[in-house]
Formats: C-alpha cells, structure tokens, sequence
C-alpha cells in the first residue's frame, strides 16, 4: 500500500511537471535520432529568429556508465551533435561545461565526436566553461574553435590517474590470507591483497608506461586543438605559450590563468560565449538558442522508481562530506580533477 501511495504520488508529481513544461514550452519540436532516442527542442532564447545555435551540455562527472534510466552521457551528446548536425538552421553549437573530468575513454569519445562534427559540418563549437572544467572537463573543451571561461573557473589538471586500494595489512590484522592462481605472472597486476615485496618492479613500470602514454596523447590533443583553432580563428584568440606543457602537470588554474598560457580564448560569461558564436558563425542579429531535452516517458519514470526501490532495499553506509564525490573504479584510467581523483 505504500509502495502504491509512493507511485501515486510520484504519478502526480510527473503529470503536473509535464502540464508546466507543456505551458513552458509550447512550440517545441520533436525530433528523433540515429539512435532511436527522441528528443525535444527547446528554444531558450528568441524564437522569433531562423538561426540557431544548438546548447549542449556536459555536466558532472563524464563516464559511459548508465544511469537509472538507461542514458549514457557519451551517446547522448553524440545525438544532440548529430541532430545539430542535421538542421541546416544550426549555424554553431555552444559546449556548456561544468565538469571535474572523468573516465578516460568517455572523455575521448566526446573530443572526438566533437573533432568530427566540425570537421564534417562547418559548424563552429564553442566551449563555455562554468564553475568547474578541469581534467576531462578541459579535454572535451580543447578541440573547440574558442574556448571562453570565467576569471574565476576552475581548469587544467591535464593528467591522468590510476588508483588502486592495497588492504593487505588489514587482511595481515584479521587473520585472512588470499589465495591466487593465475595464468601469468602480471595476471593479477593491481590486485589489493599483494604484500608490498610482492609488487614486482616491471608491475609498476607497465602501469606508469600506460598512465605516460595516456597522458602524451591528453597532451596531443590539447595542442592539435588549440594549433587547429588558432589557424581557424585568424590570428584571433590565444596561442599556447611556449612553456605550456610546464603547467600541464596535474595543476589546476584559474580561468584568468589559463587564458595567459593559452588554455583559453577569452574571459566572460555564457553570453559571452552566445556573441563569439555568432560571430564566428556569421550570424548578423539575434539568435535563436535551442537545447535538446529527452521528454519524461512512463519507461523512464518506471525505472527510477525501480531503481530507488533497490537502493532502498540495499543497506549501504553513507558518509555525507557536504558533497557528491564521483564514483571511481579501481583499476581504471581517469581525467581527474585531485580533489575528485581520491
């Protein structure tokens, strides 16, 4: 009866929620992609004009895992890029990052998908940094034809990290002793539960080698994407300094910082960021700003209450640090920001 009361209550909410959206955003239109997801434009700005700019958003921590709802953050910003891609209303698409980084993987894909629509469409992409664009958050913002950032956005920690947990010595503590059998002598390479004489020196140099070799292509791609901007933009905006790659240790910077080595175009805002596109996309007057948004169906609303009724079947101890750390894997490689790489 509870569980009844709850989907009830969750019902309302969603029926209510979609009558308010509906007198929001009366005239949105909806629209399909490769994938099979649909999605609905919304104009933020200026309807009343023919050409758009398309907003796109990457926002927390960048990762392929899905989520309640079976949404994966890569595909869907690769749709959104593929339906601006398709309206020949779209003149520029503006990357909207809030972003401490994440997976490695997940991060080039977006950066190449981003490479590929430029390269393939004409259609100039925009980074706008908000509070937070470091690590992954910068890569997926390097390949962008101007980069803008407030003075204050946190940025750079171009690095790459790989962690591993050792709790050996409380195993040693409580009397338990791992048993392995492995086909090789790297088979169980990061395992936990070695002994610290029994992490042998090859082990740690393969490990360091893949995190470098990661690390020499976030480099690469950093400054292919600011050389290529540069040339495209004329002489217009920053160049990397000569001494880029010294600050290109993990560090974080301040957007004021970033701009002085080249990290960044341009100091200001999103309208900031709204201007420049038009400019650089020839846009003379006003703009029509869209986002694409996936409308709330009855699936998605079904499997966020499966998913909340797991979680509260599941006891799990919870420390509350005041915020919402990202969740990393042991054993895999991340574009990182330190404060969230622990």
């Amino acid at each position: 009866m509870i569980l009844s009361l709850v989907l009830l209550l969750i019902l309302g909410v969603f029926v209510a929620g979609r009558i308010v959206r509906f007198m929001a955003h009366v005239g949105a239109r909806s629209t399909g992609s490769e994938s099979g997801r649909h999605f609905e434009e919304i104009v933020v700005e200026n309807p009343e004009v023919d050409a758009k700019i398309a907003i796109v958003p990457v926002q927390g921590m960048i990762s392929r895992e899905f989520d309640p709802t079976g949404r994966d953050m890569v595909d869907v910003i690769e749709d959104q890029l593929k339906l601006a891609a398709k309206d020949s209303d779209v003149k520029a698409v503006i990357l909207k990052i809030d972003s401490p980084g994440g997976e490695v993987m997940a991060s080039d894909d977006i950066s190449r998908a981003l490479v590929q629509f430029q390269e393939k469409h004409k259609k100039p992409v925009i980074a706008s940094m908000q509070g937070l664009a470091a690590s992954g958050g910068y890569y997926v913002a390097a390949p962008c034809r101007w980069i803008v950032a407030n003075e204050l956005t946190i940025t750079g920690s171009i690095g790459v990290i790989l962690s591993s947990l050792n709790y050996r010595g409380l195993m040693d503590k409580v009397g338990l002793q791992p048993v392995v059998f492995k086909s090789g002598k790297f088979k169980d390479m990061l395992r936990g539960s070695k002994r610290q004489d029994e992490i042998q020196p090859e082990e740690q140099e393969m490990i360091q080698n893949m995190v470098m070799e990661t690390y020499e292509k976030f480099k690469s791609v950093v400054r292919n994407g600011r050389e290529q901007a540069a040339t495209q933009n004329g002489g217009k905006g920053r160049k990397l300094t000569d001494d880029w790659e010294k600050y290109a240790d993990g560090r974080i910077l301040t957007g004021k910082t970033a701009r002085d080595l080249g990290f960044v175009d341009q100091l200001g805002n999103f309208q900031t960021a709204v201007d420049t596109a038009r400019e650089l996309a020839g846009i003379t007057g006003k703009a029509r700003l869209v986002r694409y948004e996936e409308p709330f169906s009855l699936g998605r609303l079904l499997g966020l209450a499966v998913s909340s009724r797991a979680s509260a079947n599941t006891h799990t101890l919870k420390i509350d640090l005041g915020v919402d750390l990202p969740k990393v894997q042991a054993g895999r490689m991340y574009f990182l920001a330190p404060t969230f790489a622990h």
